[in-house]
């Protein structure tokens, strides 16, 4: 298994890093740039024009190197059924993203897709993905509390309660996608988490998985440091919550997301405080901006810094989340 893992790191390192050498050139040549919106920092104006849907770059090489473990290792057993599922959940995860980067670039609507459509496409991915994974025996409706170590029989009610953790995690990867690096490198970290759960559990998919992402998102990260040459866009950040969200439920454990994805989930959190206190107070705002990472850039936090800060908070509690699971 630690064998197969390390290969589908490099892999999909490797495999992301040479795509993007010759690819981002192409992207620069058809103009599919980045357009910043108005109600964004003022001084991300300069980014206008680095290339977008940067997150092909990775999904590809991560999609390939996952099929061809499930054709070669698991074939059609029922284990590679439900790994099968996982594979293109992310994948359609990936797609609506695409779909919304799309929008921006070629229909010039900024705001991409109207989020009731994203938003309706999200939850039918989810719960098609709930309900294959249910029906070939993925899933149990017992759910674990990590922390405390008790578990709950929620019976029907778990689908409702994993739809609504599915919906809500790929949308706070989302927003984390916001500054050059951020999201790959807390993904990455998250993403090495898991690998560790699914050596602890022998979940051998889930640690392919997590191998395949972790490659993939150092391998992206070369050329999205700050200053980014390329951005995931949603096609990206759509297909690793995604991808995030498969692995906790292929290691049976997905109410742990919300430790070990701390920095996701306090995003999504800004943002929902942000938008309720400024309408409870007709105007006034909680934090200088939301989601949370443009807070600490009007603080006079650099880019880097944030990344740095947040990368390190992810990593503790991912530690924290695996010593108390």
């Amino acid at each position: 298994m630690i064998i197969y893992f390390f290969i589908a790191v490099v892999i999909c390192f490797a495999a992301t890093a040479i795509l993007a050498r010759f690819l981002i050139p192409v992207l620069k040549s058809l103009k599919i740039g980045q357009k910043i919106r108005e109600i964004g920092p003022r001084w991300h104006k300069s980014k206008e024009g680095t290339p977008m849907m940067g997150g092909i770059f990775f999904i590809i090489p991560v999609t390939l190197v996952l099929l061809v473990y499930a054709f070669v290792r698991v074939k059609f057993s029922e284990h590679g059924l439900r790994f099968l599922f996982s594979v293109i959940f992310a994948l359609c995860c990936g797609a609506i993203g695409f779909a919304d980067d799309a929008v921006k670039l070629f229909k010039k609507r900024n705001e991409g897709l109207n989020p009731s459509e994203k938003m309706l496409l999200q939850i039918i991915v989810a719960a098609l993905y709930l309900f294959a994974m249910g029906k070939w025996g993925a899933l149990s409706t017992t759910l674990r509390i990590p922390f405390i170590g008790a578990t709950a029989e929620l019976g029907n009610f778990y689908y409702i309660i994993a739809l609504i953790l599915i919906v809500g995690v790929v949308n706070s990867v989302n927003l984390t996608d916001g500054i050059d690096g951020l999201a790959s490198c807390v993904t990455a970290a998250v993403a090495a988490f898991f690998a560790v759960c699914a050596v602890s559990v022998h979940s051998e998919g889930a640690l392919y998985m997590a191998g395949a992402v972790f490659g993939g998102c150092f391998g992206f990260l070369i050329y999205n440091f700050h200053p980014a040459k390329i951005f995931m866009g949603d096609t990206g950040s759509l297909y690793l919550g995604g991808a995030v969200c498969a692995m906790a439920f292929m290691i049976n454990d997905p109410l742990i997301i919300l430790s070990a994805g701390i920095v996701y989930i306090a995003e999504a959190v800004s943002v929902i405080l942000q938008v309720s206190y400024f309408k409870l107070t007709h105007g006034k705002r909680l934090f200088k901006m939301s989601p949370l990472h443009h807070h600490f850039e009007r603080c006079g936090w650099s880019e880097n810094k944030i990344v740095a800060v947040f990368t390190l908070v992810t990593a503790v509690m991912c530690i924290v989340s695996y010593i108390f699971r």
